[in-house]
């Protein structure tokens, strides 16, 4: 069984979890310790002992930590992302990737912890000096999502680190062993005990206990609108600092002028790969009437082509979906959107069991057109291989139609237009926008975030991240 970290030490908890793989449901992955309320409260504890210790450590000793964490996932790629596609079900090519993405943002935030900057002003005063500088929040509670889970702990983790903060890490329950695997390797890594802590277990646990000890002094959450919701409610309550990454329900704009095939490509990555599974994801594309018909008839034939089998066989083009409640849920909005009057092109259909009888939660990708902006399967966040097409009569129809939505955080389009392009890039709500590329995919030494409901407080990823897991401090001295 693996166990949490606690201080340092490895412990087990009240109860335990079973990770099974959503490729194959027979195959057991292994055991893992769930945290109670009175280990998280041992787990905050830890973390305020060793503050005081690592806030003060030297950049050198961050850079020599957050390096050596950077250096051993990379070298374990391969298998790391072995485990990731068995536990997730993100098809191996796809692991692996985010694996190398886990490590080289421990890279850039090594250097990071080299590069922090202050400034040093002239007062209106004469003989007086000003220092602006940053120091760690404190305690930093970071509870994470189970569609990158990797990828999205070591954002979190690697800036809280360098900056000199301390933390307790809160995984999803139903990916503990990349979770797991990440802290087995910083324990190792030069971060002294307590500093950085594992803390697997239930959100009503684990996640609500973190939310009210004001021993935490700052919660980065990355999950639905309703629990970022109950985390800004709880850190508004007493005053704790919050940064919240939810939902989205991303648009992808297909203009007359586009090429056609980048334009299927586009919207094939963003709306089928990673199952779907993608906060970035397109489920939401919306295309001119000049190129609707050819557009919906190539998406279909190519989605025909993709093959849905076991995420770490070779030649899988879309693996399972993480359980079985993320599989009824999406053929549920699969039933809500013929209901509707959609018209439901191809796929949308379980998939029980692959070619070789493995049981797993197996879906064909679905896609809907003849939908309208209304429609429920155009509002609301499916998270599945389910995408719907809109038709618009011209550009600015399709832009008013593409910032319909409560959300902001990716937005799309396909053009071979500078004008319209250039346009878009300004007048599209979402924090981050693309041109003739999937809206699924990102550097991570950018920033990263939206706007309405997507995201609340500072971006993450890239030096923007500072502005989370720092405070400004401003000093005067009198010579």
């Amino acid at each position: 069984m693996k166990q949490n970290l606690i201080g340092g030490a490895w412990v087990d908890g009240p109860r335990t979890t079973r990770n099974i793989n959503p490729s194959d449901t027979r195959d057991l992955i292994g055991e893992y310790a769930l945290a109670d309320a009175a280990q998280t409260q041992t787990a905050i504890a830890a973390a305020q002992d060793a503050f005081s210790s690592w806030s003060l450590s030297t950049p050198q000793q961050r850079f020599d930590a957050l390096d050596a964490i950077g250096t051993e996932i990379l070298a374990r790629k391969a298998e790391l992302g072995d485990l990731l596609a068995r536990e997730e079900g993100k098809r191996l090519p796809e692991a692996i990737g985010e694996v190398g993405r886990a490590g080289n943002i421990f890279k850039f935030f090594a250097g990071e912890a080299l590069r922090q900057a202050g400034e040093v002003l002239g007062s209106v005063r004469p003989g007086v000096g000003v220092e602006v500088t940053r120091e760690p929040v404190g305690v930093v509670g970071l509870i994470t999502p189970w569609n990158f889970p990797i990828a999205i702990p070591a954002w979190k983790i690697a800036p809280a680190l360098a900056f000199g903060n301390t933390v307790v890490f809160k995984p999803a329950e139903l990916v503990p062993g990349s979770a797991w695997a990440l802290a087995e390797i910083i324990s190792r890594s030069g971060v002294p005990a307590g500093a950085f802590n594992l803390v697997m277990g239930r959100g009503t646990e684990v996640g609500a206990t973190m939310l009210e000890d004001k021993r935490v002094n700052a919660i980065s959450f990355t999950g639905s609108v309703a629990t970022g919701q109950r985390v800004a409610a709880a850190c508004v309550s007493r005053f704790a600092k919050f940064q919240l990454e939810m939902g989205g329900k991303n648009p992808f704009v297909v203009l007359d002028d586009a090429d056609l095939a980048v334009a299927v490509n586009c919207a094939v990555d963003s709306g089928y790969f990673s199952t779907g599974q993608r906060c970035t994801a397109s489920s939401r594309v919306i295309v001119t009437e000049g190129i609707h018909d050819k557009f919906v008839a190539a998406v279909a034939e190519r989605i025909k082509t993709l093959k849905v089998d076991d995420a770490r066989k070779a030649g899988t083009d879309i693996g399972p979906v993480v359980d079985d409640r993320q599989l009824a849920q999406n053929l549920e909005y699969v039933q809500i959107g013929q209901a509707e009057g959609a018209r439901l092109v191809a796929g949308g259909q379980a998939i029980p069991t692959n070619a070789d009888g493995q049981p797993g939660y197996f879906m064909s990708p679905a896609l809907f057109a003849e939908t309208t902006p209304s429609m429920r399967i155009n509002r609301e966040e499916i998270f599945g291989p389910v995408v719907s097409v809109q038709k618009a009569r011209n550009y600015e129809e399709a832009l008013f139609m593409a910032n319909d939505t409560p959300f902001g955080l990716a937005s799309g389009i396909a053009t071979t237009s500078l004008k319209h392009a250039t346009h878009f890039k300004r007048h599209a709500q979402a924090g981050m926008v693309m041109v003739n590329l999937p809206t699924a995919g990102v550097d991570y030494h950018v920033p990263f975030g939206g706007r309405k409901g997507s995201s609340y407080g500072p971006r993450e990823q890239g030096r923007y991240a500072a502005e989370f897991f720092t405070t400004v401090k401003t000093a005067y001295t009198q010579a």
